[in-house]
């Protein structure tokens, strides 16, 4: 079957161009040590879960506790409901956001799953006009090595990670695609879609 394309997915090269706009002018305050120190800390936090023998559900409530201490959360939620968060309540939001974080919680933990028996090693960091771009190298048992990026902004007033890339794949688009799809199958229905977004993964 061909793909269907609606006006989201033709805003979406726009939407990349744009990404970096959004961050505020003064994100640069944080410096290349202290981005650093953010990703081996959170990277820190996943090698220990991934080692950690637990069962798959245990290590997504650990997966929520990282996002929860090292996301830019309200921005990476705000970014993937995009412009139908203008129609939305506050209440709605916040419903969001909650229901995103355990969502990408179990979607990203799967892959960080992938990496039992294997690690994630900072190897660089640099500045990218106005935040911080830090590279990691995935290095798991019996498969080739490949990159882990993690974006750092100061957006908030302290260093949170705001996207990540897995072997290119952006997650700031990759999730606005996603909740776009789910909001076009429910009409633009925010509470439907909030509530398919709670048992998505």
């Amino acid at each position: 079957m061909a793909p269907i394309f609606t006006r989201r997915h033709f805003m979406l090269t726009a939407a990349a161009g744009a990404l970096t706009l959004m961050l505020p002018k003064d994100a640069l305050a944080l410096n290349d040590a202290q981005a650093k120190s953010l990703v081996d800390s959170l990277v820190g936090e996943i090698n220990k879960v991934i080692a950690s023998g637990k069962s798959e559900t245990a290590m997504y409530g650990d997966f929520e506790r990282i996002f929860r201490r090292y996301a830019d959360l309200p921005y990476i939620a705000a970014y993937a409901l995009g412009a139908d968060g203008r129609s939305a309540s506050a209440a709605q939001k916040k419903a969001f956001t909650d229901a995103f974080t355990g969502y990408i919680s179990r979607k990203y933990g799967k892959r960080f799953r992938e990496f039992i028996g294997g690690k994630l090693e900072v190897k660089g960091v640099k500045a990218v006009k106005n935040y911080y771009e830090v590279a990691c190298t995935a290095i798991l048992r019996g498969q080739s090595p490949f990159t882990v990026t993690f974006h750092v902004s100061e957006r908030t007033g302290k260093p949170l990670m705001f996207n990540m890339y897995i072997e290119g794949v952006n997650l700031l688009l990759t999730e606005r695609t996603e909740v776009g799809s789910m909001l076009d199958k429910r009409r633009g229905n925010i509470d439907q879609m909030i509530a398919d977004l709670r048992k998505a993964s």
